[in-house]
């Protein structure tokens, strides 16, 4: 791989060097494993790393070889086992520190394959501190040691008793991965969808066990409230294709799409296929022309394909480009819809009170979009005058929805990804945010004031209140989160009561009406420093009173101590280590079992003695500064 350096404005020979496999991952990782981020979102590296591990395990699982596998996570090491049938001893090193080695470009061994391009484990070896491979084969194993990808040990083969299989043990650089942490919620979606798209496959996770029976219907039970949901889930299987699909209340589209077990959250060919495929047959169904729109709101779904030599539009293989099933087949888009078509339109002759109640969660939709019409029309134009001098945006150069485009796309790409909105209050917090903030990244959208509480309101109050039109404007949300301009949306407010209940405002506004936004992993809440300790030679900052307490027995003999209680006091100058690199954000997560609207209904709703109760036993009183310190 040749790379060009800059020196100066001269160009010769000079300027050109080749850098090795290992190099090339570690300079430009971002072209191999997506964002590298800290573990605080689903897609940040240290998870593809795991998964793309866990990829080819679960390869030799499709092709009949091992049904466990099994995953520990302690300490920061990652170590997985399968009882596939072994690397071949000979190749053990080959397989995972030879760029372009391995067994899928012959669609006879692998003919669906997940991992395709040879590059999966190398690029996990490479941004490694310690990587250990041991293959397990017939009575024999052989083990490999490396760190960054440079061999340190090459064991010779010797007798076990152990079954066939793999087992891969990695730790993940920490000085290409700052400050990263596991989030077990993260790890433990990633392994459901393993199991829901390998019915049968046993995956132990620090021991505990994941398994489905059912597939796609377990997925969807698994992400939606049954009590929800407008009909039972209608589940479907073919050759090389499964949908499961249902309505709910919520606004927007829900859809999970898979390709050969990889959950192409970007969506693409096959996602978009599905889409239209489900408009034409239920327009055909029911012979009226629903708007597509009408049809597909509310709609909870899963689909997953299986493709022979998928082509993904990057490395970690989030959005399919592939337009066939295979190469000199059949569409993509009409192979979902000849599936659609015969197995969806029996499915709903054969169940009428099921096509009854699809019925009228179409026309419930196709109702509450006329009644919106006209406010709608007159909220945009003004959003439209508001958006030419938009005062609450300062808005950043790459966004999340937009084609990478340039020489390299790549890392276009890359910035796309660390697309970040930073929601503030009030023109202090957001001044300092955007002194502080990298422009090419990172947007500001500045409140005022308090945001009107929406639980229980319609989404007319979305287009009526134009702060939120404005809001949903900057995001691009309005007709779903497909043009999502942000990939991050983060919550900035103060440390303070009234901070915390802008958090609440906010956090209903996106359950109530963008659900997806949060349910896909895209809403967090930033963590600013409550402390500043330092003397003159060390300044530490302190998101809790432990992290204080520590920074005061560290720098000892009374250290000056600041506490911070709104974003305004932060300078922009110290506010920018905050939101670099090193920016802490957590992420509101929804799980599987959470009832929203009963959740809303808790902490939003009416005032009831049973939150009076939980405000009782969970109120904290903070002690004056002065009686913290050491005496």
């Amino acid at each position: 791989m040749a790379e060009i350096s800059k020196k100066g404005a001269e160009y010769t020979e000079d300027s050109i060097r080749s850098l090795d496999w290992r190099e090339h991952i570690r300079l430009r990782p971002g072209m191999y494993i997506g964002k590298l981020g800290d573990g605080s979102s689903a897609d940040d590296g240290i998870y593809v790393l795991i998964k793309e591990v866990l990829d080819n395990c679960i390869d030799e699982h499709m092709m009949g070889y091992g049904k466990q596998i099994e995953i520990t996570i302690k300490d920061r090491s990652v170590t997985v086992r399968d009882y596939g049938r072994g690397i071949p001893l000979g190749k053990v090193v080959d397989v995972v520190s030879k760029i372009n080695t391995g067994a899928k470009y012959d669609s006879k061994a692998f003919q669906k394959s997940v991992g395709l391009n040879g590059v999966g484990t190398k690029a996990v070896n490479a941004l490694s501190t310690y990587f250990k491979v041991t293959a397990y084969r017939e009575g024999k194993e052989k083990s490999a040691e490396f760190e960054r990808g440079v061999l340190t040990k090459e064991h010779k083969e010797s007798s076990t008793q152990q079954a066939n299989g793999t087992q891969v043990q990695f730790f993940p650089d920490d000085t290409v991965f700052r400050n990263f942490h596991f989030q077990e919620e993260y790890i433990e979606n990633l392994l459901w969808n393993y199991c829901f798209l390998n019915a049968g496959l046993v995956i132990v996770f620090n021991g505990k066990k994941f398994v489905s029976k059912n597939g796609l219907l377990d997925l969807l039970q698994r992400k939606t409230n049954e009590d929800e949901l407008r009909y039972p889930i209608i589940h479907l299987k073919g050759e090389d294709i499964e949908v499961a699909v249902s309505h709910n209340n919520d606004y927007g589209e829900e859809l999970f799409s898979f390709v050969n077990g990889q959950h192409t959250t970007q969506g693409g060919t096959h996602q978009q296929a599905f889409r239209e495929a489900y408009v034409k047959v239920i327009r055909d169904f029911f012979k009226k022309d629903y708007e597509a729109a009408d049809i597909r709101a509310s709609i909870v779904a899963a689909v997953a394909v299986r493709v022979v030599e998928p082509v993904f539009e990057s490395q970690t293989k989030t959005k399919l480009g592939s337009q066939y099933i295979e190469e000199g087949g059949q569409s993509m888009k009409n192979f979902v819809l000849e599936f659609l078509a015969k197995e969806l339109d029996n499915f709903l002759h054969k169940h009428p009170s099921t096509a009854e109640a699809l019925k009228k969660r179409i026309e419930q939709s196709e109702r509450e979009r006329k009644e919106l019409a006209g406010i709608k029309k007159l909220a945009n134009e003004r959003a439209k005058k508001a958006n030419l001098h938009n005062k609450k945006l300062r808005d950043c150069r790459f966004h999340y929805n937009e084609e990478p485009t340039g020489k390299d796309k790549e890392a276009v790409a890359q910035k796309q990804r660390e697309s970040t909105i930073f929601i503030t209050e009030g023109d202090s917090a957001s001044g300092s945010i955007t002194k502080a903030r990298n422009v090419e990244t990172q947007a500001v959208f500045s409140l005022r004031g308090k945001p009107l509480n929406c639980f229980g309101l319609t989404k007319k109050v979305v287009y009526e209140n134009e702060e939120f039109n404005l809001l949903q404007h900057a995001l691009n949300v309005e007709d779903g989160i497909e043009n999502l301009r942000y990939n991050n949306i983060v919550i900035a407010t103060d440390a303070d009561v009234d901070g915390m209940h802008i958090r609440l405002l906010l956090l209903t506004f996106f359950l109530q009406f963008f659900p997806d936004l949060v349910k896909n992993g895209h809403v967090y809440v930033l963590e600013t420093p409550l402390f500043r300790v330092r003397n003159k030679q060390e300044t530490i900052y302190c998101y809790d009173e432990s992290e204080k307490q520590a920074a005061i027995k560290k720098l000892g003999n009374k250290p000056e101590i600041t506490r911070f209680k709104g974003l305004g006091e932060i300078s922009p100058d110290e506010f920018a280590r905050f939101i670099g690199e090193d920016m802490r954000k957590q992420p509101v997560l929804v799980m599987p079992e959470t009832h929203i609207q009963q959740l809303l209904e808790y902490y939003m709703g009416k005032n009831t003695p049973q939150r009076q109760d939980f405000i009782i036993d969970n109120l904290k009183i903070e002690l004056d500064l002065a009686e913290e310190l050491p005496q």
